[in-house]
């Protein structure tokens, strides 16, 4: 009897170590920006030849994905690239899976400092599309980096956007599943 409560016990945990540890995807198609940025400030720097250069400041509880979206949306940024440093609260990247065709999702519950964030906004089906990779650093020095998912500002986020006046396309590519720019698209 001592053995089979033992080996029950040890499967229950097995199953439940398991489940705990299994990981979470997230189709492309459901890897866009979802909250909102009520403190986000906007101030053009300079602009000139065609180009229009940007610092979106974020503030405490903004969620920075949706509002670069948003920000992409009202000055109608159809090309550019943008930089940020700045600090979380909570975050969501992922590492995109091709055999899966889906975004295994790295979970960041707790403050971290955003040592580097790059990314692009480009046109996707005649709206701006934003698009972020992310490194954030933790507490003990660790890091956790890949494709931005979302993410909470705490306490700022900087970022600035270089936007040109030539318009860039993204398609979907059937191969791999994502929305990817193509260079030689016209609007």
């Amino acid at each position: 009897m001592k053995t089979f409560v033992l080996l029950a016990s040890m499967t229950a945990f097995s199953i439940f170590a398991s489940a705990q540890s299994a990981p979470e995807y997230v189709p492309s198609s459901e890897a866009g920006p979802y909250g909102s940025a009520p403190g986000m400030k906007v101030k053009l720097l300079s602009e000139g030849n065609g180009q229009r250069d940007f610092v979106v400041v974020f503030q405490i509880g903004d969620e920075f994905f949706a509002g670069l979206t948003r920000f992409a949306e009202e000055y109608h940024i159809q090309s550019a690239h943008l930089t940020a440093v700045g600090g979380v609260h909570d975050a969501r990247l992922a590492w995109f899976d091709i055999q899966k065709k889906m975004y295994r999702v790295i979970p960041i519950d707790q403050p971290g400092e955003v040592d580097s964030l790059v990314g692009d906004i480009a046109l996707l089906n005649g709206k701006p599309s934003v698009h972020m990779h992310c490194v954030v650093s933790m507490s003990d020095g660790t890091t956790r980096g890949g494709h931005v998912l979302g993410g909470h500002v705490s306490p700022l986020l900087e970022v600035w956007v270089t936007a040109d006046s030539t318009p860039l396309m993204k398609r979907y590519d059937e191969k791999t599943g994502l929305n990817l720019m193509d260079p030689d698209a016209k609007q």
